[in-house]
């Protein structure tokens, strides 16, 4: 029974120093790769942006109009404060 355990404990202590090593072979590619997604990822949004319908010079306002501004039901609860006064 005690070799048992001692054999358990020596492959957690093994499987924990051989992710450790493969993990510092393999971090900097692993890195790379995603940087490299995100940069295309955010290359892919630019010209997504570049392709937009607005003409060059053409001025684009993406507001709401002043019609659909908040009803009184709409604006919330009013409360009332009071200062208090120390003595």
């Amino acid at each position: 029974m005690l070799i048992g355990l001692l054999r358990t404990i020596f492959f957690i202590i093994l499987f924990y120093y051989a992710l450790k090593f493969l993990m510092r072979l393999f971090a900097p590619f692993l890195i790379k790769k995603v940087a490299e997604k995100m940069q295309e990822q955010a290359k892919q949004q630019y010209g997504n942006q570049q392709h937009s319908s607005v003409k060059e010079g053409e001025t684009v306002i993406d507001k709401a109009p002043r019609n659909q501004r908040q009803t009184k039901d709409d604006a919330g609860e009013y409360v009332d404060f009071e200062e208090i006064d120390k003595p």
